[in-house]
């Protein structure tokens, strides 16, 4: 049976919190899609992982992987979107546990001319290690008193973990935000990224998914925020990839984007 979307996960040598995102994956209530692993050069760990995992899940792996060149994802993110074997994309990370529902509410909220925007939960690092297997399959990581109880702290924020239905839509509605395309949580049509080229491969640590989305917005798109409906627990890690360097890099390359509405990027998936 043809899938009915592709749902990209970024990972880099991650195996223990790769794992968790799958099995969290394998909870889906809405079943037809397909994964595609977007691998910036990991271990052979993470290879023997995808294929242990290719048995437990109800779902295909397409695994997509390129030498270890430093940090890469921009590429690999590309090389991605062209191995997808559907019309629509989402995306998120090897670190985003989804809810149950998350693939789901994104099927539910696309629409012709529009990209999503989502949201995410940020996990302390002590209770990131110790979600377990079963916590993810019975819910558990997703009872709002069961994290609490584990370690998360309480605030309002809390309500994007177990908001669903009317909840979701009027928190949508009163926390407005400025919809981008966020990396850990957006999707949008293949058509629409092929349009203006994927992901600009200059781009490294930091903001390639904002600029991905300014471009969308400049060929005619408009962002929809969904981040209370769609919800994923984001796990902690420590980030090593960000130097001065990169930023002011990326930085410059989002300023000339917004400056010239610029569309299109020669540095992505034609070259």
């Amino acid at each position: 049976m043809q899938k009915n979307i592709s749902v990209i996960i970024s990972t880099y040598n991650s195996v223990e919190w790769l794992k968790k995102v799958i099995w969290g994956y394998n909870t889906q209530t809405y079943r037809n899609f397909e994964m595609v692993i977007a691998d910036d050069g990991s271990r052979q760990d993470t290879f023997d992982l995808i294929e242990e995992m290719k048995k437990e899940v109800f779902y295909p792996i397409i695994h997509v992987w390129h030498e270890d060149n430093g940090f890469q994802k921009s590429q690999i993110l590309n090389k991605a979107i062209v191995a997808c074997t559907t019309d629509y994309i989402m995306m998120s990370d090897g670190d985003c546990i989804p809810r149950p529902d998350f693939v789901e509410q994104h099927i539910k909220f696309r629409e012709e001319g529009y990209f999503l925007s989502g949201g995410y939960h940020k996990l302390p690092m002590e209770l990131s290690k110790n979600i377990t297997k079963e916590d993810i399959y019975s819910g558990n990581c997703f009872d709002v008193s069961w994290l609490q109880q584990n370690g998360m702290k309480s605030s309002f924020k809390n309500n994007k973990v177990s908001a669903t239905g009317l909840k979701s839509l009027i928190l949508n509605f009163l926390t407005p935000t400025t919809p981008s395309w966020n990396g850990h949580n957006a999707s949008g049509w293949k058509k629409d990224i092929l349009a203006i080229n994927g992901f600009d491969e200059r781009m490294q640590y930091g903001g390639q998914d904002r600029e991905l989305g300014e471009r969308l917005v400049n060929y005619g798109l408009k962002p929809k925020q969904i981040r209370y409906s769609t919800v994923c627990l984001h796990l902690d890690h420590p980030r090593g990839y960000a130097t001065p360097e990169s930023i002011n890099k990326n930085r410059n390359i989002r300023k000339e984007t917004k400056e010239k509405k610029r569309n299109w990027t020669d540095s992505g998936i034609v070259k």
